[in-house]
């Protein structure tokens, strides 16, 4: 049977069941579109953990006082619980380790401030140096960030963050040269931090900075640390730079064994990594719900087709006794079958990127169809016309024509 002559009766036989072929197809359309929204959420929940850690920094480490156990419990390192780390500590590590790019200690407390105007905030106050700016990925929205005068200087200085400067201040203001007030200390607002939203670990956008040197001197009283942020030349060089400073450390604080460090490294790669292979599993799990779909789709186009095959058993006796060779039969009801998927699966692809489109724009949920996943969409369709085609088509070329011929 020739290929035009293939697609020519494919097309009459789905025309002469127009009901019928259109119900198939939906269950097909349905899958497809389930399937490729549902992927297009966990893609999408992929991306945006992979670019809320990546918007924290790039190849970066976090030294965080305080070990990870102690006294058979967790001891929360880097959130003020400890004050292990120091400054010496984060001077060490940047002249001493070999693959540091840039290094910026900080410390952190959460506090009340207030304006001359009367509004006040409760909000986390980060002392920072100037290169934390670089090592964290922050832009400036309006003004400046601090510089290396105003640390050294312990200048009254702060750069608040945009959810910080709207509580304050107004939605969209300009506070630059304006006053704060932080536990009695009057501070002189000189830029504004562009908007990163939320991370998962606490709002970047909802903060204040100050010079590390006026928050220790000031708010902590302390030389401690809260945390060190550690940018490595290359993503290669994580794991090597991380031995390094575990080692540097060990030695500075005088710990001969590891298991009783009195700090904790995070790196970067390798909550990216967690994060990956959560979200992996969690696009497999949506896929594979979505799936099912599918596979009832699949059923209802078997039955279709052997419904078609005992309703055209005459026709099928007439063209084999005209000739029509076993294959040439099973070709017919296998091109049907796929015929049914194919179109399924083109109306479904659009079906699951709208949806798609629609989550994103009414829910807020980030969702990422990939070209991959259109393609898995054709393939599976195909797959399922040819797996859940077979079988009626075989029958069909089974059939004997005489016994066909007399078939009621």
């Amino acid at each position: 049977m020739y290929f035009l002559d293939l697609l020519q009766e494919t097309y009459y036989s789905l025309k002469a069941n127009k009901s019928r072929s259109a119900l198939t197809i939906l269950g097909i359309v349905i899958g497809i579109g389930s399937v490729i929204a549902m992927v297009s959420i966990g893609q999408g929940a992929a991306k945006n953990i992979e670019s809320n850690i990546q918007s924290l920094g790039s190849n970066l480490l976090v030294v965080m006082p305080g070990s990870q156990r102690g006294a058979g419990q967790v001891v929360r390192g880097g959130m003020g619980s400890a004050d292990t780390l120091t400054m010496a500590d984060a001077q060490a590590i940047k002249e001493q380790v070999e693959y540091v790019e840039k290094m910026a200690p900080s410390v952190s407390s959460r506090k009340q401030v207030k304006t001359t105007r009367g509004a006040n905030t409760n909000t986390s106050i980060y002392g920072v140096t100037e290169s934390y700016m670089a090592v964290k990925n922050i832009e400036i929205e309006s003004g400046n960030f601090l510089n290396a005068a105003q640390v050294d200087k312990n200048s009254k200085v702060a750069v608040l963050g945009p959810t910080t400067r709207d509580d304050l201040f107004g939605e969209g203001t300009n506070p630059v040269g304006q006053k704060i007030r932080v536990e009695g200390l009057e501070f002189t607002i000189i830029g504004v931090t562009a908007s990163k939203g939320g991370t998962g670990m606490g709002s970047s956008d909802d903060l204040i900075y100050i010079p590390i040197s006026t928050a220790q001197r000031y708010l902590t009283g302390s030389d401690s640390v809260s945390n060190i942020n550690v940018q490595v030349q290359d993503a290669s060089l994580m794991t090597a730079a991380q031995e390094e400073i575990t080692s540097l450390l060990l030695a500075r604080h005088k710990i001969a064994d590891p298991a009783q460090a009195d700090f904790s490294i995070m790196n970067q790669a390798d909550i990216m990594d967690t994060m990956s292979s959560v979200t992996n599993t969690l696009t497999l799990l949506l896929g594979a719900i979505a799936g099912i779909s599918l596979l009832v789709g699949g059923i209802g186009i078997m039955n279709m087709m052997l419904t078609t095959v005992t309703e055209r058993t005459r026709e099928i006796g007439l063209r084999k006794s005209l000739g029509a060779r076993n294959r040439d039969i099973s070709k017919q009801f296998l091109g049907e079958s796929v015929a049914l998927t194919f179109i399924g699966g083109i109306i479904g692809v659009i079906l699951g990127w709208t949806a798609s489109v629609l989550i994103t724009k009414f829910s807020g949920t980030t969702t990422a169809v990939t070209s991959s996943s259109v393609f898995l969409a054709f393939g599976v369709s195909a797959a399922i016309g040819i797996i859940f085609g077979y079988y009626p088509a075989r029958r069909a070329a089974r059939l004997n024509p005489i016994e066909a011929l007399r078939y009621e």
